[in-house]
């Protein structure tokens, strides 16, 4: 059975940093295209982050870009979200996901990805 393990979250100032790690059990991480999406409160869940099958090619929301970083270490089975600048409106339940096999393509759409985390809250104070 597939699980996705999401940890890291956290309360911080703004300016500040944290990292979040999403464990993959049950599939081998590497053969799947992995994304980070974000839900506030009374919103709609958005894209963050994703990250290729090789690693080699990752896309991030406007809101998000020189700011956070999508990684993955597929030894571990797990991707990271290196989210850096904390700004208030970062304050969200944030959720790693992954694509079906054989979905090689990086999309933006939740309704794409399959597998979904339980998510891990971050909170930004200003």
């Amino acid at each position: 059975q597939v699980q996705l393990v999401e940890s890291g979250g956290g309360l911080v100032q703004a300016g500040g940093s944290l990292r979040l790690s999403c464990a993959a059990s049950g599939r081998t991480s590497s053969n799947y295209v992995m994304g980070w999406f974000r839900q506030a409160p009374g919103k709609e869940r958005e894209f963050v982050a994703a990250i290729s099958r090789t690693g080699s090619t990752t896309d991030y929301a406007d809101s998000v870009k020189g700011r956070f970083t999508i990684s993955r270490d597929d030894a571990k089975n797990t991707v990271y979200l290196q989210m850096n600048s904390l700004k208030p409106e970062d304050t969200a339940a944030y959720y790693c996901a992954s694509r079906p096999l054989r979905r090689i393509i990086i999309t933006t759409a939740p309704g794409d990805y399959d597998y979904w985390g339980q998510g891990t809250q971050v909170t930004v104070s200003s």
